[in-house]
């Protein structure tokens, strides 16, 4: 027999969601065949799955060692646990007792794409693991998890739940956009006024790319194409260049780089968006490999304000563009 009692990371979810992350390995039917046979039970009582976990929850598994460690999969978490130990921390702008913001680097997946990549996910996890708040046991049923995203070549501000309250609150956050964010970015074009523009955006999920229209297209369902709204500032007209600070309000796929680029001001280094001939000098003179888009501030309903810095390559061709 196994027991297990509740903690904060894991209350707040129905008792079948729960057993599912436990025994990861295990058939659906396996797990409902166990609660109704009574060889899993919720504080000493049947339960069918649909309950809600509080703190403190006694879950009982008379399971045989065996089917216990074979449904598990403790060899993969321990395998997982022991890979993602010592990685590089990365720059930690905010952190509390539920979320951890970090400055990601420009070359980085938020999240993994395969099963072989690293990911700032996998980063932050580490980070924890090596501060002592999280543990091999705890990563059985809660990981600590990104709430945002940021495209491979953005750097910048990414939002991370160390615990379920953490993640639920900051996922709710964004979804309902109380948090405010704003990106800094140089674009081709010497943008010499403020903008408010609005648009509509179609993503084609095989090449992943979005096309950008001015207007609603009449085809398609209204689904189809989602509403796009970006506000942009200029800071600084350097030689054919601006760099300018977007306030993203609709947080849609790509939808920065193709809106910018959709009316003339392509980023510099966008290879999916941006104009060729100008990446291609930036890539030759300064070695530059990577979009010019940064996600370096973000405002909380709560009044907190978080910012990160722009990266070297940022830095680097605002300098040249000084010359």
């Amino acid at each position: 027999m196994r027991e297990f009692q509740i903690n904060s990371n894991e209350a707040g979810q129905r008792f079948d969601k729960y057993l599912k992350k436990l025994l990861v390995g295990a058939p659906n039917s396996f797990v409902y065949k166990m609660l109704r046979k009574k060889n899993i039970t919720l504080n000493g009582k049947k339960a069918d799955g649909t309950e809600k976990l509080i703190g403190g929850d006694v879950v009982k598994l008379f399971l045989s060692d065996e089917t216990f460690e074979k449904f598990t999969g403790k060899e993969e978490v321990a395998a997982a646990y022991e890979h993602l130990k010592g990685l590089r921390a990365l720059p930690v702008v905010y952190e509390d007792e539920d979320v951890l913001i970090v400055n990601k680097p420009s070359g980085m997946l938020s999240q993994k794409a395969k099963s072989t990549d690293v990911s700032a996910n996998e980063h932050i996890i580490s980070y924890l693991i090596e501060k002592g708040e999280l543990t091999e046991e705890m990563m059985r049923t809660f990981k600590p998890s990104v709430c945002n995203r940021l495209d491979r070549n953005t750097s910048g501000l990414l939002v991370a739940g160390k615990t379920l309250k953490g993640l639920q609150e900051m996922s709710q956050a964004l979804k309902e956009r109380t948090v405010q964010k704003y990106y800094r970015c140089i674009v081709k074009g010497e943008v010499q006024k403020n903008s408010y523009i609005k648009g509509w955006l179609l993503k084609d999920e095989r090449s992943n790319k979005v096309t950008i229209y001015a207007d609603r297209p009449q085809i398609g369902t209204e689904e189809t194409f989602l509403p796009i709204e970006t506000e942009y500032v200029p800071l600084q007209v350097k030689h054919g260049y601006s760099e300018l600070e977007v306030h993203l309000i609709t947080g849609r796929s790509h939808q920065i780089r193709a809106h910018l680029a959709s009316i003339g001001h392509p980023i510099v280094g966008d290879v999916k968006y941006g104009d060729k001939n100008v990446n291609e000098r930036f890539r030759k003179e300064l070695q530059i490999n990577s979009q010019m888009l940064h996600a370096y501030w973000m405002v909380f309903a709560d009044g907190r304000e978080v910012i990160a810095p722009c990266g070297v390559e940022f830095e680097r061709v605002l300098r040249y563009l000084d010359k």
